[in-house]
């Protein structure tokens, strides 16, 4: 027990938040994101047959498809867990360094 207090004060203090119900609210918009692009990727690749492909062609195409679909999903279940600044901001930072590596 007093490894996930002291886990969760870390926690607080590198992601500069108050209460631990935030961490709990912040690990579940975590969890129902991954475990939501699962399932929205299992549909994809049924819905334009891309089981046919082959695996490094089809892991491919998820990871791209994938990518995208989890950023708006972690943003859904942000707001209606009441933690969109949060992951708002941490977007904001993603979309700087993906347009850094973009730059030429």
């Amino acid at each position: 027990m007093k490894k996930i207090i002291k886990y969760f004060n870390h926690l607080k203090e590198k992601w500069e938040i108050k209460s631990n119900l935030d961490i709990i609210l912040i690990l579940v918009v975590f969890a129902l994101s991954g475990s939501a692009v699962l399932k929205v990727s299992g549909v994809i690749i049924d819905l334009f047959g891309l089981d046919e492909l082959s695996r490094v062609y089809r892991w491919t195409l998820q990871i791209l498809i994938i990518t995208p679909i989890y950023q708006i999903l972690l943003l859904i279940f942000a707001f209606i867990l009441g933690q969109f600044n949060f992951f708002w901001q941490k977007e904001k930072k993603l979309f700087k360094l993906i347009g850094r590596l973009f730059h030429f």
